[in-house]
């Protein structure tokens, strides 16, 4: 079988499971579906990357810059609704190929790199959204600001430096125990309220 057929029929399959799933979520939680938003974790095979655009999907993360540039250039030519978003921690020396690729980096974390995406943004012409990365769980093996931190730098980005913020990205402890996550819950919820409601 062509490797390409073979893609395309797994991740067609795949993908109709994954939206079922999400539809059936949303209801239990009086969503619209329509509503919730999810991308397709970066595969390093073009052509797997390909089958799910021919399959419908058009959200992408992808976790490094250098192998977004390789693969999805050629592709947006050929699905130019592709949306793409950085998942992954963003180095301040890749920031001019990231504002160049991506439409939404999810991993603001620093005011170095801050300074460094004003900077490439007013350099190019291009201003891709920005999530600020929290790290709520207050783990000091990974990256993010910490939530009573948030606020302030929230601000700097927007006021400061006119960086398109728009939301949030949160980082719960990691746990096999799914009800040891949610104290991270309100405190993203009050981290949202507190930062972007003197925007609304």
């Amino acid at each position: 079988m062509d490797p390409r057929t073979e893609y395309s029929v797994d991740i067609a399959d795949a993908l109709r499971s994954t939206r079922s799933r999400i539809a059936t979520a949303a209801c239990d939680a009086r969503r619209d579906p329509v509503s919730v938003g999810w991308s397709r974790y970066r595969s390093s095979i073009r052509a797997a990357a390909r089958a799910a655009l021919e399959a419908g999907q058009r959200l992408f993360g992808e976790n490094r810059v250098q192998e977004a540039k390789e693969k999805f250039p050629a592709l947006r030519e050929d699905f130019p609704d592709l949306r793409l978003h950085l998942i992954g921690p963003l180095q301040t020396n890749k920031v001019r190929d990231a504002v160049a690729l991506f439409d939404v980096i999810e991993t603001l974390d620093r005011p170095r790199l801050a300074e460094a995406l004003k900077k490439e943004m007013d350099r190019a012409g291009r201003r891709p959204d920005l999530l600020v990365q929290v790290n709520t769980g207050a783990e000091p093996q990974k990256a993010g600001v910490l939530p009573q931190e948030a606020d302030a730098f929230i601000e700097a980005c927007r006021e400061r430096l006119g960086l398109p913020v728009v939301g949030l990205m949160c980082i719960p402890r990691w746990t096999k125990n799914p009800p040891c996550i949610s104290p991270c819950w309100p405190i993203w919820r009050r981290a949202t309220d507190s930062a972007f409601c003197r925007w609304e």
